[in-house]
């Protein structure tokens, strides 16, 4: 692995011009194919394997054309106090907007609240609702105009008018999560490297690398109906940077250690590539796996973000050092060129500028005794980093560093034993919208679960009498605790299928509701054994209680596959047991502290206000198999980056504290500003509009926040001296049946060194910057 990866490093800095047109030509081909694609159509696969989606399919069968209507919107009218909905001047402001709307575009019908049972029991509050020939994402601009034109008009007659419903929803305000995440991104870079330069290669091959993945991705959304990409740019913007980085650190450090640049370039490649395709198989193992959850929506979603970790680590393994080899000198610290602006050959350790360590300047060329130390880990008298001074301190105190670590996380993740998954609606939206003060408004005039309806859908075509049959149910559902009300039966063209609506007595979100659903479901067999009737329960609170039941059934199995892959992985690349078995144990502490912090801010509402967030409720059903999902690819890779380090120095003779002081040397810096533009990246999609996406952005900015700064630099450095050398130990029968990938790049260090001249005059493109 390491010797191939030299050589690909060694060809892209070479063939540095014609590697670059390589990846401007399939960045503008990919381009010109998305701007010609067809525009991808809403997921029609719906949800297989729970009771809400075969109750929608069984409604589509038995009712034809019940899967071709149209959006709908629903229009709230309340009273001024005091005063009733159905008074003479309220009556016609209300019918004056209904006949407006009705000859509005595209609309296909609207339900006059006083046609009906539009109107609350005090008569403050009615509705209208209107039907529209085209779905939801097909609504106009102009229908919607004509809506809030007409609200605005009923508004001036003293009602509150307020619209919700998918027809009319307006999409949130777009933050500047991916604007803030490459400008907090650049500044930590610039701080890290102290060049623009080297700045600047990760920023422009992260650019590229997005750009590529993003454009595939809308060419191909037709053809695979991927129509979020969301979770794609952002993954993208982190990895992408993040891999760059880890080279272009690698190329500084052997440029430090004497090789030209082309050398350094090829072993840059060598060892932190190597590192990066391992983290970056990881990521797309956990991205992959989430194929296993059987939601097809969740599968293009992690597949498409798979597809683009796969992009960002060849462009860090290929333009990366094809931009170093343009500007090779440049990348380097002020500190460590000569005054001309350029660097010392190999083989010349003469600096006219100032040198960090004595021993470096009075050592002689070539590999000596200072470096083989500081490579092996060994102190040298002349280190003082930052990283170098805490790999010391936790080797000093690795038994309070590990329990202060485990006890933070463990404090942190307490909440999570409360979490409760939902998928929330209107009600999660702030109050400044119009969708919110509508559902609150419904809420009030006609109950908390007048906003989400449960569908009953009865299959009667084994029963001898299927009106009596659907009569008995619905009787029975009405006197079930916790229902309000059944609507009439309305039944299928060959009277042998009815649907019906039961209105809860509670919000769609509570746990009341929930226990109904299942309660009606439980009393199912009685039912089908005195009718012979059957009947399957539906509807937008019923399908999101099921689909938080199928996320829960499938964190379980989706954890196993994945952390096993990923144990395998890591345990090829370590060739040790108990590495990877921490690195997995470490994972679960960050990921649980994310979840204990995300049900105290969004659930239970602490410091919910400083995030913008209105109104809490229960967690997106979503949120952990993904939040596992993507923070587990994401720690493998601090995982890899630094505790190959680790490796190198083990490998090369450190005893096992000297390996961690190596690590940190080398890699902790690296390690915390790469932790830091993660964070910045997920923490920019905080300034989203709807609190779905800042759920997203904060569970995974928290979780990388805890793995990077807390399991990285604090638990597994400690857990790895308190084992010693048994942290690298291997059984004798399995280290002869594992490969062996050399993530170290210990078949490098036994090659001849290359002549600078040789390569600068077989360098075709050889440039000085």
């Amino acid at each position: 692995m390491a010797t191939f990866l030299y050589r690909l490093g060694s060809w892209a800095f070479r063939w540095r011009r014609r590697v670059t047109l390589l990846w401007v030509a399939v960045l503008a081909a990919v381009g010109l194919a998305a701007l010609n694609a067809a525009e991808a159509s809403g997921d029609g696969s719906g949800l297989p394997g729970i009771e809400s989606q075969k109750a929608f399919d069984l409604i589509n069968e038995r009712f034809p054309g019940a899967e071709a209507e149209g959006a709908n919107a629903r229009i709230v009218f309340v009273a001024p106090d005091g005063q009733k909905i159905t008074a003479a001047q309220n009556r016609a402001a209300v019918e004056r907007l209904v006949t407006v709307v009705t000859d509005g575009p595209q609309v296909a019908d609207v339900v006059n609240p006083f046609d009906g049972v539009g109107v609350s029991e005090d008569a403050s509050t009615a509705y209208a609702t209107v039907t529209y020939d085209v779905r939801g994402d097909d609504v106009s601009d102009a229908a919607k105009e004509l809506v809030s034109e007409a609200v605005e008009e009923a508004r001036e007659a003293g009602l509150t008018v307020e619209a919700g419903g998918g027809a009319i929803a307006e999409e949130p305000p777009a933050g500047i999560g991916e604007i803030l995440g490459m400008g907090v991104a650049a500044v930590v870079l610039l701080v890290t490297f102290g060049s623009l330069a080297a700045a600047g290669v990760p920023l422009m091959t992260a650019v590229v690398g997005v750009g590529v993945s993003l454009a595939s991705l809308i060419a191909l959304s037709s053809a695979f109906g991927l129509t979020n990409n969301e979770l794609s740019m952002m993954i993208g913007i982190a990895v992408g940077i993040d891999y760059a980085l880890f080279v272009v650190s690698r190329y500084r450090q052997e440029r430090a250690e004497g090789h030209d640049p082309r050398e350094a370039a090829a072993l840059a490649v060598g060892t932190a590539g190597a590192a990066v395709v391992f983290a970056g198989l990881t990521v797309f193992i956990a991205l992959a796996g989430l194929s296993v959850v059987g939601v097809p929506e969740l599968t293009k979603m992690g597949l498409s973000a798979a597809g683009t970790v796969a992009v960002s680590v060849l462009v860090s393994l290929t333009l990366v050092p094809a931009l170093l080899g343009f500007w090779p000198n440049a990348v380097l610290p002020r500190r460590d060129r000569r005054p001309d602006g350029r660097f010392p050959r190999s083989g010349s350790r003469l600096r006219k500028g100032p040198v960090r360590n004595v021993e470096d300047a009075n050592e002689p060329p070539g590999p000596g005794p200072v470096r083989r130390a500081r490579r092996a880990g060994r102190p040298t008298g002349g280190d003082r980093s930052w990283g170098t001074r805490w790999g010391r301190f936790v080797l000093r105190r690795p038994v309070p560093v590990l329990l202060a670590s485990v006890a933070c996380l463990g404090a942190l993740a307490v909440p999570a034993l409360d979490l409760r998954l939902g998928t929330p609606g209107d009600e999660a939206k702030p109050t400044s919208s119009t969708e919110r003060r509508a559902y609150d408004a419904l809420a009030h005039g006609f109950g908390p679960g007048f906003n989400g309806p449960l569908t009953v859908v009865v299959d009667a075509t084994r029963a001898d009498d299927p009106q009596a049959a659907v009569t008995t149910v619905s009787k029975e559902i009405a006197v079930t605790k916790g229902v309000v009300s059944v609507s009439p039966a309305r039944f299928n063209k060959t009277g042998d299928t009815a649907v019906l609506q039961a209105t809860p007595s509670t919000a769609p979100t509570s746990k009341e509701t929930k226990d109904l659903v299942h309660a009606i479901r439980d009393a199912r067999p009685d039912f089908e054994s005195a009718t012979g009737a059957t009947f399957e329960v539906t509807g937008a609170t019923a399908l999101n209680i099921d689909v938080a039941d199928k996320m829960m059934s499938a964190l379980v199995p989706y954890l196993l596959i994945v952390v096993g892959l990923a144990f395998l992985l890591l345990t090829i690349v370590f060739r040790s047991l108990l590495v990877p078995l921490k690195a997995a144990l470490g994972f679960l502490l960050s990921v649980l502290a994310s979840f204990g912090l995300l049900v105290t801010v969004f659930q239970n509402g602490h410091g919910a206000g400083l995030l913008g967030i209105d109104q809490t409720g229960p967690i997106l059903s979503e949120i952990p198999i993904f939040l596992v999902g993507i923070v587990f690819g994401l720690a493998m890779d601090y995982q890899v980056f630094l505790v190959s380090r680790m490796r190198e120095a083990h490998v090369h003779g450190a005893t096992p504290g000297e390996a961690v002081i190596a690590g940190f040397r080398h890699s902790g810096r690296v390690v915390v500003a790469a932790g830091l533009i993660m964070i910045a990246v997920f923490a920019g999609f905080l300034t989203a509009g709807d609190s779905l996406t800042k759920m997203v952005g904060f569970g995974l900015a928290t979780a990388v926040l805890f793995d990077a700064f807390v399991v990285r630099m604090a638990f597994v450095p400690a857990v790895l001296v308190l084992l010693g050398r048994s942290a690298w130990w291997l059984p004798r029968l399995l280290a002869r049946l594992l490969p062996r990938v050399d993530v170290e790049g210990e078949a490098l260090s036994r090659r001849p060194p290359t002549s600078p001249t040789a390569v600068e005059d077989a360098d075709p493109d050889s440039v000085r910057a």
